[in-house]
């Protein structure tokens, strides 16, 4: 392969499909998908209205990260500020502004793009644009009235290079904040132009960049 890899979009043919659960933000789907040698094999896959995460990077080069009890795994884990789509169509760097206020109680005037992902592509259709959010202050207002596992969350700002090698060691468990972390740590020392064409600032895309896996009004 030559140049730079990227995914592509393909839709193979659905015989049937059924959903036989919707809960209240997510549900799962089975569908009976036509294989390109003509046998058809069924495959079940949670549906998803898709996220949003946050890395907010301050002055001193620290990471906005929340504390939080995640009961499937029965651990509490270290994250990013996140949330759901809630909204069809909501155009996902309002979401991020919203959670950040929400659930750190900070605001941001430089928003980037960081990075796009789908976090369990064999078993889920959940897809998250995580955002590079600078130039943090104190949010105005009260504060966001948290309620359930949220209610005891710990808020905390953890240096950038802890929290990679926090990853790289095992100790740090959430998808989204090592995908962000280590994102991050490659756009800031990389060299665009060096022999290994690293990441760099000129990486990062603008915050309201297309996102085809959730299209949102321009």
């Amino acid at each position: 392969m030559s140049g730079r890899p990227a995914d592509t979009p393909e839709e193979w043919p659905v015989s049937s499909s059924t959903a036989p659960f919707t809960g209240h933000k997510t549900g799962v789907r089975t569908d009976r998908v036509v294989m390109p040698d003509g046998s058809v094999h069924g495959r079940d896959y949670q549906t998803h209205p898709g996220s949003v995460a946050v890395l907010a990077l301050d002055g001193d080069g620290r990471v906005v990260v929340l504390r939080q009890y995640r009961h499937p795994v029965r651990h509490r884990l270290w994250e990013l500020p996140a949330g759901l789509l809630d909204v069809p169509g909501e155009n996902p760097l309002h979401a991020a502004q919203r959670e950040l206020y929400e659930e750190a109680h900070v605001k941001a005037e430089d928003w980037r793009v960081l990075t796009d992902v789908y976090t369990s592509p064999g078993g889920s259709d959940e897809a998250v644009r995580v955002f590079l959010a600078r130039e943090l202050s104190a949010a105005e207002g009260e504060r966001y009235e948290a309620m359930e596992e949220e209610a005891d969350m710990e808020l905390a700002r953890v240096p950038l290079d802890a929290l990679v090698r926090g990853v790289l060691a095992g100790e740090l468990h959430n998808g989204i904040l090592a995908l962000g972390v280590l994102a991050l740590h490659a756009v800031l020392t990389g060299e665009p132009d060096g022999p290994r064409g690293g990441a760099g600032e000129g990486a990062l895309r603008p915050a309201q960049a297309p996102w085809p896996a959730r299209p949102y009004p321009a």
